[in-house]
């Protein structure tokens, strides 16, 4: 019997949804949010010959009716950085691929990074830090020593957080941070990125290549159809860690700002973060009732028949050649 269903799962109808967050090449990525352009054009060639691209508006219609074609693979991003319009469109248009972006709101037109890029580029970026650095947060007290962080500087450039170690004071105090700031809520952390940039004695405008969209370039991605605008909250908040109220006012904020923008209404969302530790049953009950048809996650998992549309299984993408590519997503359908 469990052979019949495992078989049976197997064959039944089923989609992929592919979640990326940009497409640059950066010095620094501790975050392995990049696919590179020439590694995203490959990853798009494989879709176009040996899969059946949809948009995620037209996956959500044909999940109700069970009708999607077989070997469907929809594209998203998150997060709403420029290189979706400067590097992204140009691959998708040429390809003639359809994809969502997820924007966080507040982010819009903003002079400053994401919490973690900037993050990165005072602990892993600066070439020179002072010799230690001290912080209260929540009450506890954190002291980091970086009597050799200019050593450390020069060997930061391909070390991430997936690593299992952090061989430098630089990794260790960014990964301690990071998980502290990801915690907190967005004016505290505010607070504590301009104390550290002040600490390192850096600007907090953004760098160009970490920069995210203006309103005017949302506009232009959006303008020919191909890309979906979809929203991911004003702050880029863990939805679980707030009150109902301060959750709903990321959720329905999120769709105002965006469709006031756009001139139409913004239908789809994701979670920030997206792991089911970092939204409740009651999030997804704000964003069904603000008026979403779906909503993504990052947990994986492929899409199939009675799957809730307010919690939609993603797959992390990472800057994967076209073969390795290739390689996940059959491994990622016949699972």
């Amino acid at each position: 019997m469990w052979r019949l269903r495992r078989w049976a799962k197997r064959i039944a109808p089923k989609a992929i949804i592919l979640l990326y967050h940009r497409v640059a090449e950066v010095p620094s990525d501790p975050q392995l949010l990049c696919v590179s352009p020439k590694h995203f054009a490959e990853h798009l060639e494989v879709l176009r010959r040996y899969y059946r691209p949809l948009s995620l508006r037209s996956l959500r219609r044909r999940l109700a009716l069970n009708l999607w074609p077989p070997r469907s693979v929809v594209i998203t991003f998150d997060d709403g950085y420029s290189d979706n319009l400067h590097n992204a469109l140009p691959l998708l248009e040429a390809a003639d691929v359809p994809a969502t972006v997820f924007i966080v709101a507040g982010q819009l037109d903003s002079r400053q990074e994401f919490w973690w890029d900037a993050l990165e580029r005072i602990l892993l970026s600066t070439p020179q830090l002072p010799p230690d650095l001290t912080l209260t947060i929540n009450g506890q007290v954190y002291h980091w020593d970086f009597q050799s962080s200019d050593e450390d500087h020069h060997s930061s450039g391909n070390w991430h957080i997936l690593m299992t170690s952090s061989p430098t004071s630089r990794q260790a105090a960014y990964r301690e941070l990071a998980a502290l700031l990801r915690e907190m809520e967005s004016p505290v952390r505010k607070r504590q990125l301009e104390q550290l940039a002040a600490w390192a004695g850096l600007d907090v405008s953004a760098r160009p290549d970490y920069r995210t969209l203006t309103s005017d370039e949302m506009q232009m991605l959006a303008q020919d159809g191909l890309v979906e605008i979809g929203a991911h909250t004003m702050s880029h908040p863990v939805l679980s860690a707030l009150p109902i109220e301060a959750q709903q006012s990321e959720i329905v904020d999120s769709k105002r700002v965006l469709g006031e923008i756009l001139g139409r209404p913004v239908t789809s969302f994701s979670y920030p973060f997206g792991s089911q530790s970092d939204y409740t049953p009651d999030t997804v009950r704000l964003v069904r009732d603000a008026g979403f048809d779906c909503a993504c996650s990052t947990f994986s998992g492929p899409v199939m028949l009675g799957r809730d549309p307010y919690q939609l299984p993603r797959y992390l993408v990472r800057d994967w050649d076209g073969e390795e590519f290739a390689r996940r997503l059959q491994d990622w359908f016949c699972g």
